[in-house]
This record gives C-alpha cells, sequence and structure tokens, in this order.
C-alpha cells in the first residue's frame, strides 16, 4: 500500500509539473491544435471507448495520438492499426470473456490471458507500433517494483500483442505477462486514465476517457467486484495527476454495467456517443479557433520501455 501511495504521488507531481501555465511553462502558438486521447480501463465497459472514437470521427475531429491503460489499449491497437468504427463494432458484438481469458492453477493469478494474445492476432491489421497508423502508447506497472511504463515504438522491436496483454494483466485476475525478463500487470495501477503519457507525447490538448462506475446500492457480488471495488476506492483518491494532466474529462456513466457485460455492447457504445456528444461543442471550440494558445510540451523520446517516474 506504501508503495502504491509513492507512485501516486510522483505521477502527481508530474501531473501538475505538466499542467503549469504558461506563465511558468513557456507560450507556444500553433495554427494547428492537436489532439491525444487517453483511454482509461475497465474490461468490458471500455466497449463504450467506441462511441467515443465514432463521435469524433463523424465530428472530422483528427486524433493525433492515443495512450491506453487496459482494455484502453485494447481499443487504442484497434483504432490505431486502422480498423474502422464499424469493424471495431463488429469485433464488440461478438467478443467474450472466454476469448480474452483462459481459467488456470496458478499462485500469480486465476486466469490467463494468452487468449487475449491470440483474439487480438486474428483483428489487429498492424501487429507492431511502427506499423501502426496513428501513434500509440501502452501503459502497464512493473510488479516487481511499482514503476510504470510506457510501451512506445522505439528502436528495438517491441510487440504489440505482448504490450496490450500486459496492460491488461488485471491483479489477481490475470497472470503478469512476461516481457524482456519483466513481470508486467495492469497499468491502471499507475495510469488509471494515462492523460500523462499522453501529454508527453507532445499534443497541444489531451482528452482523458475516464470510465466512471459511480456509487453502487448494493455490496459486490462477486470476488472480482471485491478486488475491482478495492483498487478503485484507492486510486480515486490519487486522481489529481491524471486529471491535472487533461484539458478535458469526458466520463461516459457505466454505473448500470458490469465488468464483463460484453452482451450489452450496443448499449456501452451508445453510453459513449452520449458522452462524447455532451462535450463536443467544447473539443470543436479548440479546432475553430485560427490560432490556439497552447502549452509548450516536448515530446518525450520513445525507447522499448519508456518509465515517466
Amino acid at each position: 500500500m506504501e508503495r502504491l501511495r509513492r507512485v501516486a504521488r510522483s505521477v502527481r507531481a508530474f501531473g501538475r509539473e505538466l499542467a503549469r501555465g504558461p506563465e511558468t511553462r513557456g507560450r507556444d502558438i500553433s495554427a494547428t491544435p492537436t489532439l491525444g486521447l487517453a483511454l482509461g480501463g475497465g474490461f468490458a465497459r471500455g466497449i463504450a471507448h467506441i462511441g467515443i472514437l465514432k463521435v469524433l470521427e463523424e465530428a472530422q475531429i483528427p486524433v493525433r495520438c492515443i495512450a491506453g491503460t487496459s482494455v484502453g489499449a485494447f481499443v487504442g491497437a484497434a483504432y490505431c492499426g486502422g480498423l474502422s468504427i464499424a469493424e471495431m463494432e463488429e469485433v464488440a458484438h461478438r467478443v467474450r470473456s472466454r476469448h480474452l481469458a483462459r481459467w488456470t492453477l496458478s499462485k500469480l493469478g486465476l486466469a490467463s490471458n494468452e487468449r487475449m494474445g491470440d483474439f487480438l492476432e486474428k483483428i489487429l491489421k498492424q501487429k507492431s507500433f511502427e506499423g501502426l497508423k496513428i501513434p500509440l502508447a501502452v501503459t502497464a506497472t512493473d510488479c516487481a517494483t511499482g514503476e510504470g511504463v510506457v510501451f512506445r515504438a522505439g528502436s528495438q522491436a517491441m510487440p504489440l500483442i505482448s504490450a496490450v496483454r500486459a496492460s491488461c494483466a488485471y491483479p489477481g485476475m490475470f497472470q503478469p505477462v512476461d516481457i524482456g525478463g519483466r513481470r508486467f500487470v495492469d497499468g491502471m495501477l499507475v495510469y488509471p486514465v494515462p492523460s500523462v503519457p499522453v501529454r508527453a507525447m507532445g499534443v497541444s490538448h489531451v482528452l482523458a476517457i475516464h470510465l466512471k462506475t459511480g456509487v453502487q446500492s448494493t455490496g459486490p457480488q462477486t470476488m472480482f467486484e471485491v478486488i475491482g471495488r478495492s483498487f478503485n476506492f484507492v486510486l480515486d483518491r490519487h486522481a489529481a495527476a491524471w486529471k491535472d494532466a487533461s484539458d478535458l474529462v469526458v466520463e461516459p456513466d457505466m454505473t448500470d454495467f458490469a465488468y464483463d457485460d460484453f452482451p450489452r455492447a450496443e448499449e456501452m457504445i451508445r453510453v459513449g456517443e452520449l458522452a462524447m456528444r455532451r462535450a463536443l461543442p467544447q473539443v470543436q471550440a479548440w479546432f475553430a479557433t485560427k490560432k490556439a494558445d497552447v502549452r509548450n510540451f516536448a515530446a518525450v523520446p520513445a525507447p522499448l520501455v519508456e518509465p515517466l517516474l
């Protein structure tokens, strides 16, 4: 718990530094504002991200880059790799938990997400970070040190699918994923919503998508809900970092959806659409002005594994 608090304090401090205004970080006037998306986690609830992307496409709002945590990384990999919204909707309507997880006997987790790798292998049009049409950052957590890492295109070959699996390795449920001799678990432990990694990619505006679960009237019904709510209680108390690094936070209300509500894909996409449509005028205003007053953030180099703490 103390390690998680230290990590959260470090990320919050970095987020505040990134969010400092023009008077302390300098000013940069750009004729072309750039938008980066930070897609948060939520397992099946992440299907709502498709609705967000759908509305941005319809409004012809260009997305310069995406960072994803957990299911946000899954959706980001599909979209950045060239899947159309229609194709993503089709995938969302047919995917189920059995396509992503396999129960297993292990001291490190109740299930393996190797099936997720097989599923991604079938649906992704691009299998490497370098081949993506839109730059993507995928977050994960080193479960030995608690260090947050960001996987991106770099000088060494990094399998996109392995990075996404690592980002989705929910502690307790999924076994950690081994990459380069290190074990990684879900990126949400450090980056519940990866606004800080998006900001580090050098965009002028960060749109953060937080899948809001709210306060439920009934107690947890399964072990997974107990684990999930416990993590949320801690992470919600340390939300300042990613919010400080965001220019706008959009929160689709997913309170009525369970973590494995895959059969309700159409409803979740619609919730994402409605939330984005409400926020759309503010995003459009960023692109409506001829000159945008934006903060001068230098893009960070993209090694194989990029610690941001």
